[in-house]
């Protein structure tokens, strides 16, 4: 509104949505608060009462009551004229004489554009207007008309508050649900902050616009379309996204705008809840439906009543659009967030179920936020990413693809099909070439490149993390050198049969694959070959009772079952495992496996990345006693000790490869044994032959989890 709104201008808008006003009260307000800034200009050189009025007449297009009203047209006389707290107290009663005091102190706090103390400054904002929150609302429409006229004003001066504005009132007015504010605020401060990405964006549309028609109005058409048919009387409603929403979501998404999709956004108003989860189905019938991308805020509303269901769909060419589906109460909300409360209508306050109390909503924001620590956590925008663990691709027809957090375009290629898996050579996401090991996000949209010839790397088991991917791969290394495995497993069998005295015949071999659950006895030679199973396992599956006596001796290097056969692996410094104890595997890309015991506290650090454990098992029969595990040892100080526990140790055929003295009493010593054994059994026994010497005080097993390190590979 401009200068020349009058006190009758103002009193007819308001009688328009509330008959029941107090007309005298804003009439005396209008003129008191003219008086009080009489000969007073804004920058612009206009006077200054008709900023007061304008704020007023925002307040009005939200239709507040009229305490908030009157503030509205008296916030700066406090502050800016020789008008006291008690002389509006006096004329206007003490409930509005609180709120414009609340205003003044707002507009004194000291506000600041840098990031670092956006948070403390919230915090400030809300306990200051904790007791009314229509102070909030009155500053609020005074940021905005001080936006909507900032080109009077210095350019250094449009900046600072531009930025102000963009960090701080604009998600205040996201907070409270208003979001028409929040978007209007920060349009206008990136025209400031920005005036060409604007710019560029408006050009962008006008060329998209003449290039594909009124994209707005075809998708409208198509949806009141597909409701008909469902028999939904609902009003539809489309527009395009304000340019910031569309520059904020190219720097986020590191996108140009030809491949932006979701820059329209429809909303779909209906007359009841039933009706709103009917227009959901219709709409998820007709196109498809990105899962990422989907939050109920009916059956779960945000704090300040807001409630829609959001959905954004993808049709045959990809393009995405955001679709809100609410009630016309909802959307009442809506478009007024905590402001809905005090809502007038034919002068009765609006009853609208959905709007929040807002005493009870400050109070536990503000509860939330004496927690010093939860400033930042208060700032962070609301998600509506459903599955945090997944991410949700597209392919270049639009069909979505759903994978796993992390996930690869080798995960995705093998997810479209196993054929396409194998043959992928290179990757487009969002039309730029990536690499095969390139981290996939939300919503990207991946062309996958294949090439006749390719077979699958054994590298690719590293950079693959979805089970199919990675069991694709494997299932290809194995075939490709599966007539070399056979050979192999052929004469591991023989040589294990005959240390029995048996011969590894074609039935032999065909009974211990039924047994094991295998195709066939040529699928057994096959992973008999690639070490995924051992000959003693083969020939204890037929003759148990003989093999009991084999002794067959482990070899070193094939110690540990479940590895791929191109798998480095190492023991964990940390825990030491040895053969017979239960273990598991922690993969490092590109640098192989390190084999932690199941109880191993460096585990914890491993929780939230499932798709980095392998289970692992110990090959069975004997191993070779190079197993270090360090042994905190005390032991009294007397002559002759320590030679004892030495030769006791070598006498129970165990390895001492290092010993460090950690304590030096005079009647005890502490020390620290590094001592190589076979197996778990060995251990024990060393262990409790030791614990049984008097001149031994105590012995435990040492274990460091500090120790847990990709490094110890480098010997594996």
């Amino acid at each position: 509104m401009d200068h020349t709104t009058t006190a009758d201008d103002l009193v007819a808008q308001v009688l328009a949505y509330n008959p029941r006003t107090d007309t005298d009260k804003l009439r005396t307000a209008y003129a008191f608060g003219e008086a009080m800034h009489e000969g007073q200009f804004r920058h612009s050189g206009e006077p200054y009462f008709m900023h007061p009025v304008a704020v007023a007449t925002i307040l009005a297009d939200q239709q507040m009551d009229d305490a908030t009203l009157i503030t509205a047209l008296l916030h700066d006389t406090i502050e800016d004229t020789k008008a006291s707290f008690q002389e509006i107290e006096k004329r206007f009663g003490r409930e509005i004489a609180d709120l414009v005091d609340g205003v003044t102190k707002l507009t004194n706090l000291q506000l600041t554009s840098t990031q670092t103390k956006q948070a403390e400054n919230f915090r400030k904002l809300f306990m200051a207007t904790s007791r009314d929150l229509r102070v909030t609302l009155v500053k609020l429409a005074d940021r905005l008309h001080n936006m909507r006229t900032i080109k009077a004003m210095r350019p250094e001066k449009q900046a600072q508050k531009s930025h102000e504005t963009m960090e701080i009132f604009a998600p205040l007015a996201g907070r409270m649900g208003m979001q028409w504010m929040r978007e209007e605020l920060e349009d206008l401060a990136f025209r400031v902050l920005n005036p060409e990405g604007r710019s560029s964006i408006i050009r962008r549309f006008i060329t998209l616009e003449r290039e594909t028609g009124d994209v707005v109005d075809k998708i409208t058409s198509d949806m009141r379309v597909e409701l008909e048919k469902a028999g939904i009387v609902a009003d539809v409603i489309g527009r395009a996204k304000k340019p910031y929403s569309i520059w904020r979501k190219m720097q986020e998404k590191e996108q140009s705008f030809s491949r932006l999709s979701d820059i329209y956004g429809f909303r779909i108003i209906t007359a009841t809840e039933a009706e709103c989860y009917r227009v959901l189905g219709a709409i998820h019938q007709r196109w498809h439906a990105v899962p990422g991308r989907f939050k109920d805020y009916i059956s779960q509303p945000k704090s300040n009543g807001y409630r829609s269901i959001h959905t954004t769909v993808s049709g045959r060419s990809a393009k995405r659009v955001e679709v809100q589906i609410r009630t016309r109460e909802m959307h009442e909300v809506a478009e007024t967030g905590v402001a809905a409360h005090w809502s007038y209508r034919n002068g009765e306050r609006v009853e609208n179920r959905f709007a929040v109390d807002p005493v009870e909503w400050i109070s536990k924001l503000t509860e939330r936020l004496d927690d010093d620590q939860d400033h930042e956590g208060f700032l962070e925008a609301v998600k509506l990413e459903m599955y945090q663990d997944q991410v949700f691709c597209f392919t270049p027809k639009g069909d979505v693809v759903k994978l796993p957090r992390g996930a690869t375009p080798i995960d995705f290629a093998y997810a479209i099909h196993t054929r396409i898996g194998s043959a992928i050579v290179g990757a487009k996401v969002d039309g730029l070439r990536v690499p095969l090991w390139n981290r996939l996000k939300n919503g990207q949209s991946v062309e996958v490149i294949t090439a006749e010839g390719q077979a699958p790397q054994a590298t690719w088991i590293d950079i693959a993390v979805t089970g199919r991917a990675k069991t694709a791969i494997r299932r290809s290394l194995r075939e490709k050198d599966r007539e070399r495995f056979i050979s192999l497993g052929r004469e591991l069998a023989r040589v294990a049969f005959e240390n029995i005295g048996k011969k590894a015949t074609e039935k032999a071999l065909r009974t211990a694959a039924k047994a094991l659950a295998l195709e066939d006895s040529s699928d057994l030679l096959a992973r008999l070959g690639s070490a995924e199973m051992t000959a003693l396992q083969v020939v204890r599956t037929i003759y148990p009772d003989l093999v009991e006596t084999a002794g067959e001796e482990v070899d070193a290097g094939r110690a540990v079952i479940g590895l791929s056969h191109d798998e480095n692996h190492a023991r964990a410094k940390c825990c030491q495992p040895v053969p017979g104890e239960r273990i598991i595997g922690i993969t490092y890309r590109g640098r192989g496996v390190v084999v932690h015991a199941i109880d191993c506290d460096a585990l914890v650090d491993y929780e939230d990345h499932p798709e980095r454990w392998i289970d692992l098992h110990w090959q069975e029969g004997t191993h070779r006693a190079i197993n270090t595990v360090s042994l905190d040892v005390t032991i009294t100080n007397d002559a002759g000790v320590l030679g004892r526990i030495c030769t006791l140790i070598g006498e129970l055929d165990a390895n001492i490869s290092d010993l460090n003295f950690t304590e030096r009493k005079p009647d005890y010593y502490r020390l620290m044994m590094d001592i190589d054994f076979r197996d778990a059994e060995h251990l024990h026994r060393v262990m409790t032959a030791l614990e049984a010497e008097s001149h031994v005080s105590s012995i435990e097993r040492h274990r460091d989890p500090g120790l847990a390190s990709a490094s110890q590979l480098h010997h594996a």
